[in-house]
């Protein structure tokens, strides 16, 4: 069990990501809180996690107000007053397949407010509790395109926002014994993005991203779950202010 005794905070825990997350650190042990503005979607999660034998607890939060942060990381304090572990899952893309000409300025702030305001917000008050224990693993979520991508400007800002982020928090962080790091998937196959697409247009993109990546096929939540898994356990105990691209080879 390579989590037995943490308690673990993992947000976006409603989606496709996250859920396998949280199920997988139950499965090792973790008492899990699982956090979402998606509060059904969220004690579904919850519920899957009991069954299977995990222990766990349900915060709702929208991670693109600073108030909800602040309140999650206290309800987590006053319950549990200790937090081992934050996975920054919470995120989504706000303005897919804009031309460079059609940036809109809601959308691109909602991007930057999801994926990279709300990661920057999260770590803060991971410091403030991480810091005094002298222990702490941080993981956070940004994307492939941190490399670029045509087309989605700002969530490829966002998700390089955070490549950058994590590496400043490890520098700044290593001598209180934390570790931050980030996970950068390329396609994953979540249940979400299945559904938005269609069937039929999600085949079409999955077959043409599975015959562009090495290992022949898209990634599944679980894939990008062990992923979490290693670097929140102490087998990733000195590795800070690393981006593992989760992948199959693209982009090699």
């Amino acid at each position: 069990m390579r989590l037995s005794g943490r308690i673990a905070l993992i947000t976006g825990a409603a989606g496709g990501i996250g859920r396998a997350v949280a199920l997988c650190f139950a499965s090792e042990g973790a008492h899990v809180i699982v956090s979402d503005i998606n509060a059904s979607g969220c004690a579904e999660t919850l519920q899957f996690l009991q069954e299977a034998g995990g222990s766990g607890f349900s915060i709702q939060a929208d991670v693109m107000h600073e108030d909800e942060i602040q309140s999650l990381y206290r309800q987590i304090i006053d319950r549990f007053a200790k937090l081992d572990i934050v996975v920054n899952i919470a995120g989504g893309d706000c303005e897919p397949a804009a031309d460079v000409e059609d940036i809109d300025y809601v959308k691109m702030s909602a991007n930057l407010d999801l994926n990279l305001k709300s990661c920057i917000l999260s770590c803060r008050e991971a410091a403030r509790v991480m810091k005094p224990q002298g222990f702490g693993k941080i993981v956070n979520m940004s994307s492939l395109v941190y490399r670029g991508s045509p087309n989605q400007f700002s969530y490829s800002a966002a998700k390089g926002g955070i490549y950058a982020f994590t590496r400043s928090l490890a520098l700044s962080l290593g001598r209180y014994g934390i570790t931050v790091n980030a996970l950068a998937p390329a396609l994953v196959a979540v249940p979400a993005f299945v559904t938005a697409l269609g069937a039929e247009r999600w085949e079409m993109l999955q077959k043409d991203c599975a015959s562009r990546y090495p290992l022949g096929r898209v990634a599944t939540p679980d894939d990008v779950a062990r992923c979490a898994l290693f670097l929140a356990s102490d087998d990733a105990a000195f590795i800070t202010g690393q981006i593992l691209e989760i992948s199959g080879g693209a982009r090699l």
